[in-house]
C-alpha cells in the first residue's frame, strides 16, 4: 500500500484524482504500477487499476492474472472491478472505501457477484485514513463554498 499510496501523491500534478494502484505478482514482485491519468491522457478509461492490470498483463505475458493481488487507495468503480473480475485476480486490498461509486461492497459488489464467472477476495481499510485524507485534500481545494 505504502507504493499505492507513493503513486497517488503524483495524480494532482496533472489534475487527477489522487488514486494509485500495484498489482502484486505470486512471488511478492510488483508488476504493474499505475495512477490515475485521465486528465493527463484525455483517457476516460486511465485509472489506477486498468494502467496497473495493462502494465501487469504485459510484465506477466497473460491477460490472465491468476494469484495477483492489486493494492489500491481508493475502493475500485465498476469498470475496474469488472477489469478485475475479467483479469481473475485473486484478491483487492484497498485503502479507502468509496460510499459513492466503490463496486467491491460500498455501492455494489462487483468483485463478489456470484452471478459471475470469477470471484474475488476483497480486504478493505488499509491505510484507510492516509488514502482517505489524500482524496478530502485534493477536493477540499476545488470545491469552493
Amino acid at each position: 500500500m505504502a507504493e499505492a499510496l507513493d503513486l497517488a501523491r503524483q495524480a494532482p500534478g496533472t489534475g487527477d484524482v489522487p488514486v494509485g494502484a500495484v498489482v502484486v505478482g505470486p512471488d511478492g514482485s510488483v508488476l504493474g504500477r499505475g495512477r490515475n491519468r485521465r486528465e493527463a491522457d484525455g483517457d476516460p478509461t486511465a485509472h489506477a487499476e486498468i494502467l496497473a492490470l495493462r502494465q501487469a498483463a504485459a510484465a506477466a505475458g497473460t491477460w490472465r492474472l491468476a494469484g495477483c493481488t492489486l493494492v489500491v487507495t481508493l475502493e475500485p468503480c465498476t469498470m475496474c472491478a469488472g477489469a478485475v473480475v475479467l483479469a481473475r485476480l485473486d484478491r483487492v486490498v484497498l485503502g479507502a472505501w468509496d460510499p459513492k461509486a466503490g463496486a467491491a461492497g460500498s455501492v455494489r459488489d462487483v468483485l463478489r457477484d456470484a452471478r459471475l464467472n470469477h470471484r474475488v477476495a476483497v480486504v478493505g481499510g488499509v491505510r484507510a485514513a492516509e488514502s482517505a485524507a489524500l482524496l478530502q485534500d485534493f477536493f477540499s481545494t476545488r470545491r469552493q463554498p
